[in-house]
């Protein structure tokens, strides 16, 4: 993803009289990758993402829909749903619950 700043180093926007420089994604993330609650929320949102993965194959390699997953682990299937997209994060009940209806069980390795 790139962010537009203002800059004399480019040619100028059509007419607009405006110059526009993108900044690089390394240039954006370079920045923010200093400060620590970013890298405390980056490293909790690829966990996020990593277990919403995790769950969607699990469930997929079985064969099961999200409905039966939810059926099985006593939840509606919208639960199931907003796991696996990764946008909510996740009560450890609510993943020991989805992981018995998976065969799994939770574990800190």
């Amino acid at each position: 993803m790139k962010k537009a700043t203002k800059s004399t180093k480019t040619s100028q926007n059509a007419g607009a009289g405006i110059a526009y420089r993108f900044k690089t994604f390394n240039e954006v993330f370079g920045n923010a990758s200093k400060d620590e609650h970013f890298i405390q929320a980056y490293n909790e949102e690829i966990t996020r993402l990593r277990l919403a993965r995790e769950v969607r194959l699990l469930r997929t390699k079985k064969h099961l829909t999200q409905e039966v997953v939810a059926r099985k682990a006593g939840m509606p299937q919208s639960v199931v749903a907003r796991i696996e997209s990764g946008e909510r994060s996740v009560s450890v009940d609510t993943l020991g619950r989805i992981a018995y209806a998976l065969g799994k069980e939770v574990r800190l390795v």
